[in-house]
């Protein structure tokens, strides 16, 4: 499921270790991922569900 997306680090990421990084894909919905556990769990999120939550950032 994840594995033929496209994923975006945030540009806020230091690249410093240890630093706390997350990556996006937006395809038809959106998924979250950790940068340094690029195969673990992901949060996925309806595209209305992502506009809502960055909207209201």
């Amino acid at each position: 499921m994840t594995a033929e997306r496209t994923w975006h680090k945030s540009s806020y990421s230091s690249g410093a270790t240890g630093s706390s990084c997350v990556e996006v894909s937006l395809t038809q919905d959106a998924l979250v991922r950790d940068t340094k556990n690029a195969s673990g769990a992901v949060l996925a999120f309806s595209a209305s569900a992502w506009r809502a939550l960055i909207n209201s950032l």
